[in-house]
């Protein structure tokens, strides 16, 4: 992909308030909470601001009339009894489907090595990362075409793409309208409810519908329990979904359960991105990390 400089000084007035398998990185906190679901479209009017199906089905384009927003992430992956959790921080350009996160990898199980984080660049069909991996040049990227993923990148980047983890609200079947809260001094409804990647995918923007298609074929269950939080506006200001993958072991252990939490804040906030040049972009062999087979770069 030719790279890019694309610079965007968004509104300056402010809005609102305010991991699994990429270079052995995985996967945040397993919510138990189970989905409370009303019938498909109920409705539960008055202080959830009408029926919640509605409202979640239009969740995503109210961040795209915010603009931008800081985010926050969090992946916790849980096997055989182990659990990792990854964390990132970074910004989104809702209008262009440009961001950046910096991802923090979990220090091995001895506690003893610290991994250096990842860059992602996240673009309409592509994620781009550096520091990647062992055996990438340290002025490379690796870039992933994200529809090729099994799991959509809801989950292979270690952190999911903000505005994916949106736009599986469109595919929202049930819901119910739990009751108000405060998060992070912003007062916000919640919402629990389940949705379906595949009727996801056929709402969706251009750019995740592959992507999230490819996420409920792959994925064990297309049915995706979550919980969400919406401000006054309409816009997400935290979701956590929960998704259920087999990653093929024969001894038993193959179903890998993953929470992503994405929190968003200081809406309007500034982003620039700069998608990297053919010439930066790795095209060997990556080596292999925990629970990463490893694959070849694309360009």
């Amino acid at each position: 992909m030719v790279g890019r400089e694309r610079e965007r000084e968004l509104r300056s007035w402010r809005t609102g308030g305010g991991l699994a398998l990429a270079g052995g990185a995985v996967c945040v906190g397993l919510a138990a909470a189970g989905c409370s679901g009303a019938t498909e479209g109920a409705s539960v009017q008055g202080a959830g601001g009408g029926d919640p199906v509605a409202v979640l089905h239009r969740a995503a384009d109210r961040l795209v009339a915010a603009g931008s927003a800081k985010a926050r992430t969090a992946m916790q992956m849980a096997s055989g009894g182990t659990r990792v959790t990854i964390r990132g921080e970074g910004v989104y350009d809702f209008e262009e489907r440009l961001g950046q996160l910096k991802v923090r990898l979990p220090q091995d199980p001895a506690g003893s090595s610290e991994h250096r984080p990842i860059t992602e660049l996240l673009a309409p069909g592509a994620l781009f990362m550096k520091n990647r991996g062992a055996g990438v040049p340290d002025d490379k990227w690796v870039r992933v075409d994200t529809d090729s993923l099994s799991d959509g990148n809801l989950v292979t980047g270690g952190a999911t793409d903000p505005f994916a983890a949106a736009e599986v609200l469109r595919g929202t079947r049930t819901a119910t309208y739990v009751g108000r809260t405060e998060l992070a001094g912003t007062e916000v409804r919640h919402y629990r409810g389940t949705a379906d990647l595949a009727r996801a995918a056929r709402g969706a923007s251009e750019g995740n519908k592959k992507a999230l298609a490819a996420a409920a074929e792959g994925f064990a269950t297309a049915e995706v329990p979550f919980d969400a939080y919406l401000d006054d506006e309409g816009r997400i200001r935290k979701v956590r979904h929960r998704f259920s993958f087999s990653n093929g072991r024969q001894d038993g252990s193959g179903t890998v359960d993953v929470a992503s939490t994405t929190l968003l804040y200081d809406f309007g906030a500034a982003v620039r991105v700069r998608l990297p040049e053919d010439r930066d972009i790795y095209a060997g062999k990556i080596a292999a990390g925990p629970g990463d087979p490893g694959a070849d770069g694309k360009n």
